[in-house]
């Protein structure tokens, strides 16, 4: 075991040596850390009854995350995720955020916690040769956070009810909120920021967010995912920091998810959103129900264009370049065992009726089978740039692969991912298209709502 005071010294030095060290020197150091290999699949294994996950990419810096089951879909209340959440790197029994602060920044490191709807992450990003001193930080974070009542009132309740207003007037986000609870009811359906009218303080309290916890950062309930470091390195500091973690905590669970589809209509004068959705694919770790189509779905109706000055040649974009003041974007959201395919479109009222219509007239031309080879060929392109570049990227690639070990034991491997989406045919993807018109819609409109559109005016089942 490292000693705290022995970490505390070291840190301090730290900075000392890294100003006195001469630019030359600096690079002969970065290249001696830059240790690794270009290969993005990950090892996985288990250290001390830990799910751990590791690929070691050439650089100087590492990435480590404790990923865990805890996101709002496993909430036993609202509010405890985001109440989690900003009690990360807080006062711990060991040290006080002060100190965690002071040192962390003598590293060099960045420290973060955030959530999806199904995990919450605690984050560390710092220089390669550090992994021990922030291993044991994460550790102590996870299994030794102070949950104290001055905290809470005085800075994690101000945040969230901050957070509450900030959410109140986005428009995009509230639609986004609504068209998962419609679509999905509880779990998934849970928004992702609690929402204004939320009752908080019924059940949000340090004492709630502290039982929560225990569950939440229970063995079997979460993973360690690193991103440029040697797996035995991760393996090694995994068992010895991590054994504290209980095994008689219950994992976080959540009713299988169940889409049912519908409509809901919010008045807002801020601005105006609509979504249209479709039930989607679960994650490429969930196994057999992986549908890669979505994913060259999303891809074809696009919207935004990836060349700049250019619209695109996605067909969004062609069916919504006859009306001003709108935006349009597909997106598809995929979870451990669910997915959404959304449309969503943000803008004045007038153009969102219009562009919205001749959106869904573009999903048809996809269900007939008339979109031309061209247009095909350039979406299964896109799509698996997309798909490939999101598991490269360390953040993104980090959150899927502890989020699919803990749910299956299977880590996101991008060079199957990317086989999965280039081998998706024509046919495949006007079959899925017309299976998504011929079932039911959910449709959430926020906004004007004498002039944005029912779902039954834009031709859609619900």
């Amino acid at each position: 075991m490292i000693s705290r005071s022995a970490i505390g010294r070291n840190a301090q030095l730290a900075l000392k040596r890294q100003c006195c060290v001469q630019p030359a020197t600096r690079r002969g150091l970065a290249a001696a850390v830059s240790g690794g290999s270009t290969q993005f699949s990950y090892e996985t294994a288990e250290a001390g009854g830990i799910k751990i996950a590791s690929r070691d990419i050439a650089g100087p810096t590492t990435k480590l995350a404790l990923v865990a089951k805890a996101g709002t879909r496993y909430e036993s209340a609202p509010g405890l995720t985001i109440g989690l959440e900003h009690f990360a790197f807080k006062n711990t029994h060991k040290r006080s955020g002060l100190r965690i602060t002071r040192e962390s920044e003598l590293l060099g490191s960045q420290l973060v916690a955030y959530h999806t709807r199904e995990a919450l992450v605690l984050e560390a990003n710092f220089l390669r040769n550090d992994l021990p001193y922030f291993a044991e930080l994460l550790a102590e974070v996870a299994f030794e956070t102070r949950y104290t009542a001055h905290e809470y009132a005085e800075e994690v309740h101000d945040t969230i009810h901050m957070q509450q207003k900030r959410l109140l007037g986005n428009v995009s986000e509230l639609a986004l909120n609504s068209a998962h609870g419609v679509a999905f009811h509880r779990g998934l359906g849970a928004p992702l920021q609690p929402t204004s009218s939320t009752p908080l303080d019924k059940y949000l309290n340090e004492d709630t967010i502290q039982d929560f916890s225990k569950n939440a950062y229970s063995k079997s309930n979460f993973a360690l995912v690193a991103n440029g470091a040697n797996h035995a390195e991760v393996s090694k500091w995994a068992a010895e920091f991590f054994s504290g973690a209980s095994s008689t905590g219950s994992a976080l669970s959540s009713e299988e998810s169940k889409y049912f589809g519908g409509e809901e209509r919010i008045s807002h004068d801020s601005g105006n959103s609509l979504v249209i959705a479709f039930p989607g694919s679960s994650s490429f770790t969930s196994g057999s129900s992986y549908k890669p189509e979505m994913a060259v779905l999303a891809a074809l109706l696009g919207g935004q264009s990836t060349i700049k000055w250019s619209s695109g040649f996605s067909l969004l974009a062609k069916a919504t370049s006859a009306f001003s003041g709108v935006s349009a974007n597909a997106t598809h959201f995929s979870y451990s065992d669910a997915g959404l395919l959304t449309i969503q479109f943000n803008g004045s009222a007038e153009a969102i009726r219009g562009a919205s219509t001749a959106a869904v007239a573009a999903l048809k031309s996809i269900a007939e089978g008339s979109i031309s080879k061209e247009d095909f060929t350039k979406a299964v392109a896109l799509a698996k740039y997309r798909t490939l570049e999101e598991g490269q990227n360390t953040e993104a690639g980090l959150v899927a692969t502890g989020s699919g070990i803990v749910h299956t034991g299977k880590a996101f491997q991008i060079d199957e991912v990317g086989k999965a989406v280039e081998g998706v045919s024509a046919d495949k993807l006007k079959t899925a298209a017309k299976a998504l018109l011929e079932g039911k819609a959910t449709v959430s409109a926020v906004g004007d709502l004498f002039v944005l559109p029912w779902a039954e005016e834009l031709g859609l089942k619900i």
